[in-house]
């Protein structure tokens, strides 16, 4: 297993930043401020992501940065680099829709990112 329990707690309690890269080689970056980890996946439910979506749908290459709030005291980092696919319907779709955090929103859809590789950054 890639993620720890403290890393977990890490990523769920932090805003990460989503990389996608569109058909052309176009990079596209958004801010996701609210994730899930189940094992070596993070689910990101989705209400209004259009542009990171179409990326997927033909290089689902991703990665994601995060850094702790407090990071001009003492900067911790990490990217997570792996691969993501968009859940319409079935169970990831219903989980998220499930999430306390996700009452009275519209999801769309799951965006469950299985991590290959996670990196320290440095500062």
């Amino acid at each position: 297993m890639l993620i720890s329990q403290s890393l977990k707690k890490f990523i769920e309690s932090n805003a990460l930043g989503f990389a996608t890269v569109s058909k052309s080689g176009k990079p596209h970056n958004i801010a996701i401020v609210y994730v899930k980890v189940i094992g070596d996946q993070i689910i990101i439910s989705n209400a209004h992501i259009k542009e990171s979506i179409k990326n997927l749908e033909n290089n689902n290459n991703i990665s994601l940065v995060i850094w702790n709030l407090e990071w001009e005291k003492s900067c911790v980092g990490f990217e997570l680099i792996g691969k993501a696919k968009n859940y319409t319907n079935g169970k990831w779709l219903n989980y998220v829709k499930e999430l306390p955090d996700n009452k009275g929103c519209d999801i769309k859809s799951a965006i469950v990112v299985n991590v290959k590789k996670i990196k320290k950054l440095l500062s």
